[in-house]
Parts: structure tokens; C-alpha cells; sequence
């Protein structure tokens, strides 16, 4: 039987608590045993995640962040960190050599590849030849008049950095992106210079995640974001991870996928996200790519491993064992390792729910 120590940062958040729970499913399913350790700094969310021991530690900006780790590291054995928040993920692999010089082995992209700047990422997309939106980053409130200029209406105004959509909004004139602006400046949720301008894209949102190993690709799929929970109280309907998503195979989503992973970092290592909106022609265009889970990727990887009894679905641990082992368990393909049109449905205090869309077949996940 196998076995390992694992330290696990972020528990508390929802993506942390899939990956835990996909981790679990894999001690059920394989000769495995774990010893799951988890850290969060809030000190309510910390207590979902099943884990052997946890502690409540300082964000992630705090000075005492990593010191914090490396005390529970020695204290508990960790042979294997896994910071699953990107910014927890940015920190320990702009800092891997002191978990290195104490053989606490990680799995992760370069620094620069964790959380990029937005604007960045468009910039690496069109100079690769990968199709994205047109970007333009915002300075003072006249370059929101340059943009409406040479991009158009509607436009879509975001943060250019942060997750779940933030800040993000569609507007139809140079008016609406300055009030936006102003508001968000006042409020003190970001500066005039945090934001960034973009064509607006009507069409479906599409996820492409995959799994690289030295530049290799392991393995990947695709889905659509259907439905986001509670969309009709926020302005722009984006309200992070989806609460209904959709299994897809689609060549095209695969092939930008994997462009633009490698038009971000060359040498891929670790996993690796990627979103993409249709145009108004039906043409797919990177919107972010970014060295970091997905939240709902473990969830995706335990629900197709629970329901088809079949532990080659379960990414959380097909992870663990390149990361900790450098051994791929199973033979994967490089496309589509979820089977098409299966439905992920998941709604506060309801638990989640895998649909198969051809005959309605229905599997209680959590």
C-alpha cells in the first residue's frame, strides 16, 4: 500500500474541499493510504474539508505565511504540499527553495505562470498567434473614450487580476465603463490603473483543463459553464464557478487550449486552466489561462470516478502520484478523458448532482 503525507493549503475554500474530498474517493478506490493535513485562514470555512489535522493560518500576504507552513510541515511529517488557491500557489513556488532544501516535493508551474496579469495574458495570446480578445489596459478615464474608438460596443471592463469575474461587467458606451470605474475607485476596491478593456464576446464559456508533466501533456477535457449561482444578483451574471456545467468534445476548444498553455509558459508543468468565450462568428478566443486549478476540476475528476467506479478519472489523484511518485498510474488519453454531455449540477445546501444527457441517468455525488 502506498502512502503519503499531504499538506494542503485553502481547505476552506470550495475548490480546496473538492480537492479533499476527490483525495478521499482515491484512499476508497486504490491501495492508498493519506494523511491529509489543511490550512485556511478563515475560521469558519476551515472545518468542512475532511482532513486528519488542520490549522487556521495568515493569508497568504502575510509575512509569517511561510514560516507558518514550514512549522506545520515539520511538525506533521509533510512529504508533499499542494497550495490549491493561486495565490497561495504563487507564494510557494516563487519561494520553492525552502521546501525543496527540506525534500517537501510540489507540483507546480513556474511563478510567473500562477495568476498572470490579465492584460499580460492577452498580450502572450495575440503575439502567439492565439486567438483572444483585443485588449486594452486603462490608465486615466480618456483611454476608456480610445477604447470604445478602436474596439467598439459593447466592450467588457474587468480587473486585471483576481478570480471569479471580478469586477467584471458589460458596457455599452464610454459613460457606463467611467461610472464603473469611478464607483469601484471610490469604494476602494481598485485603482483607475487595475483595470482592463476588452471586446465583448456573446457567445458560449467554455473551461479546457489540463495536467502537464514537463512539458508533456498528460491529460485534459472541456466543458461549458451553463448556469452560475445566484447570476441574477450580479451585474454581469458571472458570479465564478459555475452551479451547471456540461461535459464537451471539441477540437477546436482543445487545440487553443493547449496553444495557449504553451503561449503562456513553454515548458508546462503542473495543472492548468484555461477559459474561452465565443465570438459573434463562433470563433472560441482565450479570455485567461492561468497554472491553477479550476474549482470544480477535483469535483469533476470524483464525480466520473464515483459514478463510473473507474479511480483513471480522479485528476486530484493522478496528480498526487506524478507529483509525489513521478509515476502516471494509468494510460490517459490527452483529449476528452471525461466522457461528452454529462451535466455537473450543484446548488448551496443541496449537494451535486452528475447527469448523464443522453438517457437522464442521475448519480448523487455529495
Amino acid at each position: 500500500m502506498r502512502s503519503a503525507r499531504v499538506l494542503i493549503t485553502g481547505i476552506g475554500g470550495i475548490g480546496g474541499v473538492n480537492f479533499v474530498n476527490a483525495l478521499r474517493l482515491a484512499e476508497r478506490q486504490v491501495d492508498l493510504r493519506l494523511y491529509l493535513v489543511g490550512t485556511d485562514h478563515n475560521p469558519y470555512y476551515i472545518h468542512f474539508a475532511n482532513v486528519d489535522a488542520r490549522y487556521r493560518t495568515p493569508r497568504h500576504d502575510d509575512p509569517t505565511f511561510l514560516s507558518t507552513l514550514l512549522d506545520i510541515i515539520k511538525r506533521h511529517g509533510i512529504e508533499f504540499l499542494h497550495p490549491h488557491p493561486s495565490v497561495d500557489a504563487n507564494v510557494v513556488a516563487s519561494n520553492r527553495g525552502l521546501f525543496d532544501s527540506i525534500n517537501v516535493r510540489a507540483y507546480l508551474p513556474s511563478p510567473e505562470s500562477i495568476a498572470p496579469d490579465k492584460a499580460l495574458i492577452a498580450d502572450k495570446m495575440i503575439k502567439a498567434g492565439v486567438p483572444a480578445p483585443r485588449t486594452m489596459s486603462i490608465k486615466v478615464l480618456d483611454d476608456i473614450d480610445e477604447a470604445f474608438s478602436r474596439l467598439g460596443s459593447p466592450l467588457w471592463i474587468r480587473a486585471r487580476r483576481g478570480a471569479g469575474g471580478r469586477l467584471s461587467l458589460r458596457v455599452n458606451n464610454p459613460e457606463e465603463a467611467k461610472l464603473w470605474v469611478r464607483l469601484n475607485v471610490l469604494q476602494s476596491r481598485a485603482s483607475i490603473e487595475d483595470f482592463i478593456i476588452q471586446e465583448y464576446l456573446p457567445g458560449r464559456d467554455v473551461a479546457f483543463d489540463s495536467l502537464w508533466y514537463r512539458g508533456r501533456l498528460i491529460t485534459s477535457y472541456a466543458r461549458e459553464r451553463i448556469e452560475y449561482p445566484f447570476k441574477h444578483i450580479s451585474l454581469s451574471g458571472i458570479t465564478g464557478t459555475p452551479s451547471v456545467a456540461r461535459t464537451i468534445s471539441d477540437e477546436e476548444v482543445n487545440k487553443v487550449g493547449v496553444r495557449a498553455v504553451l503561449a503562456l509558459d513553454p515548458e508546462p508543468h503542473g495543472f492548468y486552466s484555461v477559459d474561452l468565450k465565443e465570438d459573434l462568428n463562433g470563433r472560441f478566443r482565450v479570455t485567461e489561462v492561468d497554472g491553477k486549478w479550476h474549482t470544480t476540476a477535483p469535483l469533476w475528476g470524483l464525480s466520473m470516478a464515483r459514478a463510473y467506479q473507474d479511480p483513471r478519472y480522479n485528476l486530484a489523484y493522478v496528480y498526487l502520484a506524478l507529483g509525489m511518485w513521478d509515476e502516471l498510474p494509468w494510460d490517459l488519453p490527452q483529449y476528452d478523458l471525461f466522457p461528452s454531455d454529462h451535466y455537473l449540477i450543484r446548488q448551496m445546501d443541496s449537494g451535486v448532482l452528475l447527469m448523464r444527457g443522453r438517457d437522464g441517468n442521475l448519480w448523487r455525488i455529495l
